[in-house]
Order: structure tokens, then C-alpha cells, then sequence
């Protein structure tokens, strides 16, 4: 069972939508569709990233890792060689070396959440991993995402009706507690709560990120 504060998430449409509403994506240059062709940088193994982690003894997954490096470039932050630092507030984390896990999911996030043809994925367990496990993982990187997001953006960033509602939706899904027992309604509404943090994190990347890029050019 997956719980949102104290409300469980139930399946079908109106579950998904009633914990993340409604919404899409409204920067232009956007497509819900993603083409077969699309071959987007990827990120590295999730097991590599965690492995990483626990070698410089952070206090992060790395599904949280992931969240909050999304947030951070959609608040409108830009990838720079001190990011881990910058990110997590720590001035002593020296930057990832090349090639690195850390390096490659900075240069993958990147190339990912800016990509035109909607070929953004979230770092999280595979599939045959438990629900709990999934769960948990899914609220972490939106906890990671919320938390950064504000960093980046501030306490009043420049968003859209929508990107205020998606907000707010991520917010929520960040308090949210993953129960050890489910069944099949429970992993339908997860793969559809999974798919609206994903467009949720774009239509903020595209509200504050891209929409601040825009303006630049044209001024």
C-alpha cells in the first residue's frame, strides 16, 4: 500500500489525478509524445550511484541524489564543476571526477531534462524491486526534488498556474510514507503517480529554467 500523509493512493485515473491533478506540459517546444528514435544520454545504474554515496559517506539515496539535482536545474541553476557541493551545502565535497557515477548522472540529468523530445526518466529501482522499495524511492526523489527546487528557484519563483499546482502535487508525494504491503491496484497507481512527478518535474523545469533562458534571448 502506498499512503500520501493519511490518504492512500488508489488506482486509475482519478487516483493518480487526485493526488497530482491535472495538468501538462505548457512550454513551447514540449511533446507528450516521445519519438522511437530518441536516444537520450543515460544515466548511470542506480546501484553505481548508491555505491558512490556510500563511499563519500553522504546521507542521501540516490534516488533523492537524482531528485535534487532535477530540482536544482529546474529552479534554474546551471551545471557547474562544484554542483555536489553547491547542491547539498557542503563546501568540503571536492567536485566528481570524470567519468565518474556523480559526473555522469550531472551530464545525464542534464542533457535529459533539457531534451525537447520528452526523453526525462527518474533514477529509481527497477521494476521487480518491491513496492516498498519503489515507493520509498519515488517519495525520496521528490523529496530531494522539492528541497533543491526551492533552493534554486527561491521562495517566489515565476511559475505557471500549472507549475503552481505540480508544486504543490510533489510537495505532497514528499510526505508521503510507503507501506510494506500492496497489491496490483497499489502498483497501477504507483506507475501512475511515477509518470505525473515525471511531467511535473518538466513543467517546472520549463516554467522557471527555460522560460528564464527565453527572456535572456530576448532581451
Amino acid at each position: 500500500m502506498v499512503r500520501a500523509g493519511t490518504r492512500r493512493l488508489s488506482p486509475g485515473t482519478g487516483a493518480a489525478a487526485s493526488i497530482c491533478g491535472c495538468y501538462t506540459l505548457a512550454h513551447p517546444g514540449f511533446s507528450h509524445e516521445l519519438p522511437v528514435s530518441v536516444a537520450p544520454d543515460e544515466l548511470p545504474a542506480l546501484n553505481d550511484v548508491d555505491a558512490q554515496i556510500r563511499r563519500q559517506s553522504l546521507a542521501l539515496s540516490a534516488s533523492e541524489l537524482h531528485g535534487s539535482l532535477c530540482g536544482w536545474l529546474a529552479g534554474g541553476s546551471t551545471l557547474k564543476p562544484d554542483w555536489l557541493s553547491r547542491l547539498l551545502l557542503d563546501d568540503s565535497l571536492p567536485a566528481p571526477d570524470p567519468g565518474s557515477p556523480f559526473d555522469r548522472l550531472a551530464h545525464g540529468t542534464a542533457a535529459q531534462i533539457g531534451d525537447r523530445d520528452f526523453a526525462f526518466e527518474l533514477l529509481l529501482p527497477e521494476s521487480d524491486a518491491s513496492l516498498a522499495e519503489r515507493s520509498g524511492a519515488l517519495f525520496d526523489w521528490c523529496r530531494g526534488f522539492v528541497g533543491a527546487f526551492g533552493l534554486a528557484a527561491g521562495a517566489q519563483p515565476p511559475l505557471s498556474e500549472e507549475g503552481q499546482e505540480a508544486l504543490a502535487d510533489l510537495a505532497r508525494l514528499a510526505a508521503a510514507q510507503a507501506q510494506d504491503e500492496g497489491d496490483d491496484s497499489d502498483e497501477e497507481a504507483l506507475v501512475e503517480i511515477e509518470e505525473f512527478v515525471r511531467v511535473a518535474a518538466l513543467l517546472l523545469h520549463g516554467d522557471c529554467a527555460l522560460a528564464a533562458r527565453d527572456r535572456q534571448r530576448l532581451n
